[in-house]
């Protein structure tokens, strides 16, 4: 009754004035706005946060709490300039301005810098915005022009959002405010048909009602070049109710975003930048102040601090008294002690547990109801923490109740289409491989008459000038020529063969032969394993469902396909032994977690090998946090382990009294015994020795295996081996993956101080690589001098233990804003929160090691940043290596990226190093070809059904016109798709 009495109090004097409250714990203030909110359904409520994360838990919350209301969140710009926004970001700013625009929005989520800036994007989305439906009539060239001057981009071939391609009177578009993105179909000026359309097969889906289209924010143009720009305040209406969270500081956060803008900018005009005045882009703080004094307040006091030391106050208020105080207080600490949570469910006071997902809920009601029935109440919900509203009910979190980390991870907006991995990506003065003819140079596509009619042939010129055209409709003859040397146009060039001479016929023949033999040792190899038996592992039972259904993300359809892989190899009676590849970040651990529970439910040990002392840790955490709810005992060995330690879990492990153990080599000594190995997981085995590897061979004869691995193979290589070895590849990234942009650049006190304050200001962290550990503490000293306000931690492989676990363990919780390392972090770490990396003297490293060190960025839905800092001249090699990684940077590149150094390594792990001359000899793609050739004649040998080609011919002159498919790539990857039908 006292709590319903303040809240009635506090609402009617919002009427009238503003007010301070205090007493709120956990997420109690959400519930609070929540109820004001619905108490007030006339007025927009706007929550301002310092910081972009403190916005997004508000978020997070208040979407939680209320479905009826629409919620919004207006994120600011990344960096200071007037530059071209990340999608997400640009996205959420537009569709929020167009929601606020039509009064849609009641509870507005922003942060103080995103109050200060000015946008041009009211403006143009009073003129821009357009709704398209069926039967509308609109000028193609019109819409074409409408479109490229609100910002879209014109593709041969939408991939991304803010993207149009026309065909000719094919539309496709995908604009923010499409769920997914819209095809048009015109005949003549009207619009005939509207479907939604997928981006990875470019087809049609179902039919859409209609095509929203918005501008995009930072390339919108204006006709006479001025753009009037406003403050997201001047569009809100006068009774709008501004709410300012605990702890946050408005004002002064104004101030340091108005300074922090002119130094940005005054870098930005000394590196020689078109740069815009301040006064466009910001307003100023008095200004503003003014302007929000004018709306009524609702302000959060801070919950009293418990002193540090017993010689002070108990307790010590901040800042002024509040008006109204709540008498709500944090819940009690449980900590996994569930006879204290079983206690309190049964003390009369109404008991609400939120639970992630319905898999945590079946657990915790499993657990609790083991002395009787459950009298509190399971709901599926997330808040960031929980609380007790006396006398009334108490709320509590599973993530409190088990301490975990809570991970903020908001799901991408906008999808990414896949860039067709084929010979799309042949271009005129390419070098090609003709299977009857062997290498020359692609000259492009002519048009020739044959017989009185015109068909369309791809151009190639061998030794001494001599051409062959080569109809597109046999373009299957032809594959591109890659080889180990080949990552950019400074390699060096084949040697061309002769039309009809002998020495390309004699090369195909001996790669044949060798092929032949290879894959005939790898058949016997797998055959000899098929024989070998052990009893099988446990079907699926109640406690394995649960575990895959407390995964906090939805599983990619590869991650599905993973899964059951394993699953299916360990129920059988056959050892397995697959390989999963997939890129990293792609979730390959949560496959070796499954398959780890699945092994120690059927009462068997697990021990995941991995190559680093920190990727150790990591996996212990992940391994720890996944099986927390589940009895079992996992434990760590690696240098991080005294010697006592380490003889302790050796006992251990022999008397079976470890399920899970995680390890570097140091599991390969010969003292180590397992009572029962079931499973062995081995992350990137390449990194290992040759010793170990005749170790890891004896236990494969044992036990079942399970490989990681994200070195990239390419599609078509796994294709070829299909038959001779288990493997899955993973290569759809998670919905909130996002492309790493990433730049060359030389050493730059300005860039990086923006790079490092762009992070920090959406409260994010930064990882540093500088890989000498002579000066990395003078490069750590001199970074808090660029950047004094960053908590800056340095870790290298010679610290002590105990220091470099510490400092791991800060940098992953967040109280540690950038980490100065080695290339420890090269594998394994996982922190979302850190989405800019730095990599001080980047020639000095490898294109694998480069692009390992990028895949710990870009890890949540958030725009991640990757700064390669090198000399202004290095060599040759080096700068091929630099551009190769700054050129791809989309998702799941690691398919494409340099054959030097990634897909031709995998293809070494797989098909041994004898092999790689007679890769040199054809190109990779033919040698793949002629492999696959291979593999499908034994298998037809072995009763398979043999596969057959289709043969597309045509009686009468056909080909694909300059006007429905206008880029050369991809017509040819058509054609080719059309000669590759089955």
């Amino acid at each position: 009754d006292a709590t319903a009495h303040r809240a009635a109090t506090a609402r009617s004097r919002l009427e009238s004035e503003s007010l301070r409250i205090g007493g709120l714990a956990g997420s109690s203030d959400a519930v609070l706005v929540a109820a004001l909110a619905r108490a007030m359904p006339q007025r927009l409520i706007v929550i301002i946060a310092d910081q972009l994360a403190d916005a997004e838990r508000w978020l997070s919350d208040l979407n939680a709490l209320v479905d009826d209301i629409a919620v919004a969140l207006y994120p600011p710009r990344e960096g200071f300039g007037e530059v071209e926004p990340h999608a997400e970001v640009a996205g959420e700013r537009v569709e929020t301005l167009a929601m606020l625009g039509q009064s849609r929005v009641r509870l507005l989520l922003t942060t103080a810098r995103a109050v200060l800036e000015r946008t041009p994007l009211p403006k143009a989305l009073a003129s821009a915005r357009l709704e398209l439906r069926k039967g509308d009539e609109r000028r193609p060239e019109t819409l074409a022009n409408h479109l490229d001057s609100i910002g879209f981009e014109r593709v041969t071939m939408v991939e991304d959002v803010a993207q149009f391609s026309v065909r000719g009177g094919i539309f496709d578009i995908y604009s923010f405010g499409m769920a997914e993105p819209v095809r048009l179909e015109f005949w003549g000026d009207e619009i005939v048909e509207l479907r939604h359309f997928d981006l990875n097969t470019q087809r049609s889906t179902r039919d859409a009602e209609l095509a929203l289209i918005l501008p995009v924010d930072g390339r919108i143009r204006d006709d006479d070049g001025t753009l009037e720009r406003v403050a997201l305040p001047e569009l809100w209406p006068p009774d709008t109710l501004v709410v300012i969270p605990g702890g946050s500081s408005v004002l002064p956060e104004l101030t340091r975003t108005w300074d922090e803008a002119a130094h940005h900018i005054e870098i930005s005009r000394r590196r020689g930048e078109d740069t815009v005045p301040r006064e466009l882009l910001f307003a100023p703080p008095p200004e503003m102040a003014s302007r929000l004094a004018r709306f009524g307040t609702l302000r959060f006091a801070l919950p009293p601090q418990r002193a540090a030391s017993a010689s002070v106050a108990d307790l010590q208020p901040v800042g002024p008294a509040p008006d109204i105080s709540f008498p709500i207080r944090p819940p009690e600490t449980i900590s996994r002690d569930l006879r204290v949570l079983r206690r309190l469910q049964r003390d009369g006071l109404n008991t609400v547990i939120l639970c992630d997902n319905a898999g945590q809920a079946e657990r915790l009601e499993e657990l609790l109801g083991e002395d009787g029935p459950v009298a509190a109440s399971l709901t599926i919900g997330v808040l960031g923490g929980g609380f007790v509203v006396p006398n009334t009910v108490r709320v509590l979190t599973d993530h409190e109740i088990f301490r975990r980390d809570r991970r903020m991870r908001r799901t991408r907006r906008y999808g990414t289409g896949a860039a067709l991995d084929t010979i799309g990506a042949l271009k005129p003065g390419d070098y090609v491989v003709h299977l009857e003819h062997g290498i020359g140079i692609y000259r492009g596509i002519e048009r020739i008459f044959v017989r009185e009619s015109t068909i369309e042939a791809a151009v190639i010129e061998y030794e001494g000038g001599d051409r062959l055209n080569v109809p597109l409709y046999r373009i299957d003859q032809i594959e591109r020529y890659r080889s180990a040397g080949d990552v950019s146009t400074d390699a060096p060039a084949p040697r061309l063969h002769k039309l009809g001479g002998n020495r390309w016929k004699q090369q195909r023949e001996k790669t044949r032969m060798a092929i032949l033999e290879m894959t005939q040792e790898l058949l016997q190899l797998y055959a000899r394993r098929k024989v070998t038996t052990r009893p099988p592992h446990n079907a699926d039972d109640a406690w394995q469902r649960q575990l895959e259904s407390s995964f906090l993300f939805e599983d990619t359809p590869d991650q599905r396909k993973a899964t059951d892989d394993v699953k299916r190899d360990l129920t059988s009676e056959k050892p397995m032994d697959r390989l999963l590849v997939g890129d990293v970040g792609y979730g390959k651990t949560e496959i070796a977690i499954r398959a780890a529970f699945k092994a120690v439910q059927s009462g068997r040990q697990v021990a995941v090998l991995v190559p680093t002392t920190i990727l150790a840790e990591q996996h212990a955490r992940t391994f720890g946090d996944r099986l927390a709810d589940f009895p079992m005992k996992i434990e760590v060995m690696s240098r991080f382990q005294t010697a006592k330690e380490q003889a302790v879990v050796v006992e251990q492990l022999r008397n079976k009294q470890i399920d899970i153990v995680i390890g570097t080599h140091r599991l390969l000594s010969p003292d180590v015994v397992f009572a029962n190995l079931g499973l062995l997981v081995v992350d990137e085995e390449h990194r290992f020795g040759v010793k170990h590897k005749e170790r890891l061979k004896q236990l494969r004869l044992e036990t079942d295996v399970l490989t990681l691995t994200a070195t990239p193979i390419p599609r078509t290589l796994h294709q070829s081996l299909a038959g001779l070895r288990d493997m899955t590849i993973m290569a759809t990234p998670p919905r909130d993956r996002s492309p790493v942009l990433t730049f060359v650049e030389p050493w730059d006190d300005g860039l990086i101080e923006e790079g490092i304050s762009r992070e920090l200001d959406r409260g994010g962290q930064v990882f540093f690589v500088h890989n000498r550990i002579e000066t990395i503490e003078a490069i750590a000293d001199h970074l808090r001098r660029v950047v004094p306000r960053a908590r800056v931690a340095v870790g290298h492989g010679q610290m002590k233990e105990r220091s470099l676990e510490a400092v791991m363990r800060q940098f992953v919780g967040g109280s540690v804003d950038i980490l100065v390392s080695t290339l420890i972090v090269e594998s394994g770490l996982d922190v979302p929160n850190a989405n800019t990396m730095f990599v001080n003297r980047a020639d000095h490293l490898g294109l694998a090691q480069l692009y390992q060190l990028r895949g710990r960025v870009g890890r949540s839905h958030r725009r991640a940043y990757c700064y390669l800092m090198v000399p202004d001249r290095v060599d040759e090699d080096a700068e091929r290596r630099l551009a190769v990684l700054e050129h791809h940077t989309e998702l799941g590149s690691g398919y494409r990226v340099a054959l030097k150094d990634l897909e031709l390594r995998g293809a070494g792990n797989l098909l041994g190093p004898e092999q790689s001359g007679f890769v040199h000899a054809v190109g990779f793609d033919l040698y793949l070809r002629l492999l696959e050739e291979t593999v499908r004649q034994l298998s037809e040998s072995d009763g398979q059904r043999p596969w057959i080609p289709a043969d597309v011919s045509l009686d009468f002159p056909a080909y694909l016109p300059d006007d429905y498919i206008t880029s050369q790539e991809a017509k040819l990857d058509v054609y080719r798709r059309l000669t590759a039908l089955r």
